[in-house]
């Protein structure tokens, strides 16, 4: 009954958030098995958790690094980097949402703040806007899954796992997934005859890579002092003065950008604070390099990138509020238990499990936003992987992977509607675009779900 009410509120046209806390109150004043009170009661308690205090914060920091210049620092950069390659800006496309990708937590800030400036520059160049759209929308999808990130946040706390595992666990897989996208781009540039989009220059060349050196070094200096015996504290603000004194000195395209990655995951492993104390640090970092040393923050822009924080996070959270009352009535009234039992009367391995797991989610995602997905499915899913004996964390890469995926499909597809916008393309034509780049997509969503010890060995290695 309850998943009858929820998919006539759905074919109604309601938002996913409303179709769902609607269709449980529906229920719930239909049968009358339990007071109307409970399922607010349910709903409120669904967002009283200390994790998702770092939602907030991680898009803050995201919105202030996006209205603070940091988007042209990052592509500059990346262009120093890669633009020589044949095909070059479909390679800075994906460089610069990696190291986007270490600031946003989202697919959509990625999307939205950096693909406005790689399709104008990739139109600009004389690229259809069609491989614009695609590589750009593809290249989104890293922002989830290399840290932080905002549905590891929510899926820990759903799952009752280390958010800083999750983090470290999706390292690895966010550069196979940009070295898959490189790859499909030095195809495309192959096959039509593509040159670079700049000319190599090895002193821009060497500046960047000694970026990515100093990024690199720097933490394993700094742990290498601490274990020589120096102070913790003294020794990290020590090192970030000599830093700030180097980006002056040799004006840096993005080092202390991309330092924002660096310092959360190494505060968290370290134990200098949790992820919600990390996210709160990333908006300081933020604020600092935006009205100190950048000066490219003003308080009325500041001021308009908190009440567009503000509408945000009240977006996400009305998610998670509805999508757990959702979820709780699905347990209470036996759903998830019959689908468990479905499923291992079906299968009791390993594999196949998984890979009806990733046919569900891959369906999920094209109707359902991430969100909300992770909240309904995680109660029922992860208890099956689990007796299946599936590690909680790769079964969260596996899940926010698939649901990244989802975004870039109709009907429900932010990010599809996102370069559809940009482009000004229709969302008919943006789809065919995207098409070619779900290939590289599910080989790295098939590598990730069969070879997990190639991913799980980094945050084992910290926890």
């Amino acid at each position: 009954m309850l998943k009858i009410i929820f998919l006539f509120l759905m074919s109604g046209g309601l938002p996913v958030a409303i179709a769902m806390a609607g269709s449980v109150i529906i229920y719930t004043l239909w049968t009358g098995s339990i007071p109307a009170f409970v399922v607010i009661h349910r709903m409120i308690s669904g967002i009283d958790s200390f994790p998702l205090l770092a939602v907030p914060f991680f898009i803050l920091a995201g919105n202030l690094m996006n209205n603070a210049g940091i988007t042209n620092r990052i592509f500059s950069l990346a262009l120093a980097l890669v633009g020589w390659l044949k095909g070059g800006l479909g390679h800075v496309n994906i460089m610069a949402s990696v190291i986007f990708s270490g600031m946003s937590g989202t697919a959509i800030a990625d999307a939205a703040g950096l693909g406005t400036i790689e399709i104008k520059a990739m139109k600009e160049q004389g690229y259809s806007s069609e491989f614009a759209a695609g590589v750009t929308a593809a290249s989104a999808t890293l922002g989830p899954i290399i840290p932080p990130s905002l549905p590891f946040v929510i899926y820990a706390m759903l799952a009752n796992v280390s958010v800083g595992s999750l983090f470290l666990a999706g390292i690895v897989p966010g550069l196979l997934l940009a070295l898959l996208m490189m790859g499909a781009v030095s195809y495309f540039a192959w096959r039509n005859g593509w040159g670079g989009d700049v000319k190599f220059n090895a002193g821009r060349f060497g500046k960047a890579v000694s970026e990515f050196a100093i990024v690199i070094g720097w933490p394993v200096v700094v742990w290498l002092l601490v274990q020589a015996g120096a102070p913790p504290r003294i020794t990290v603000f020590a090192g970030l003065f000599l830093l700030f004194a180097a980006d002056r000195f040799f004006r840096f395209h993005a080092v202390l950008p991309i330092m924002t990655p660096v310092l959360l995951v190494g505060g968290m492993t370290t134990g200098l604070f949790t992820p919600t104390e990390g996210a709160i640090a990333a908006c300081l970092w933020a604020m600092v390099l935006g009205f100190f040393w950048y000066r490219t923050l003003s308080f009325k822009v500041f001021t308009k990138v908190c009440l567009e924080t503000v509408e945000t996070t009240a977006t996400v959270l009305f998610i998670v509020a509805a999508s757990s009352i959702f979820a709780w009535m699905l347990t209470a009234t036996g759903v998830t238990a019959a689908i468990a039992s479905w499923v291992l009367g079906f299968t009791h391995e390993a594999w196949s499990f998984l890979l009806l797991a990733n046919l569900l989610m891959l369906f999920v995602g094209c109707f359902l936003e991430p969100t909300a997905a992770i909240t309904i499915l995680v109660p029922i899913l992860l208890p099956i992987a689990q007796q299946l004996g599936i590690d909680p964390i790769h079964f969260g890469l596996v899940m926010v992977l698939n649901l990244m995926i989802g975004l870039l499909t109709p009907p429900v597809g932010l990010v599809l509607f996102i370069m559809a916008r940009i482009t000004g393309m229709s969302v008919e034509r943006t789809t065919v675009a995207i098409l070619p780049w779900f290939l590289p997509l599910l080989l790295s969503l098939a590598i990730i779900t069969y070879f997990p010890a190639l991913f799980l060995w980094l945050p084992r290695m910290f926890y």
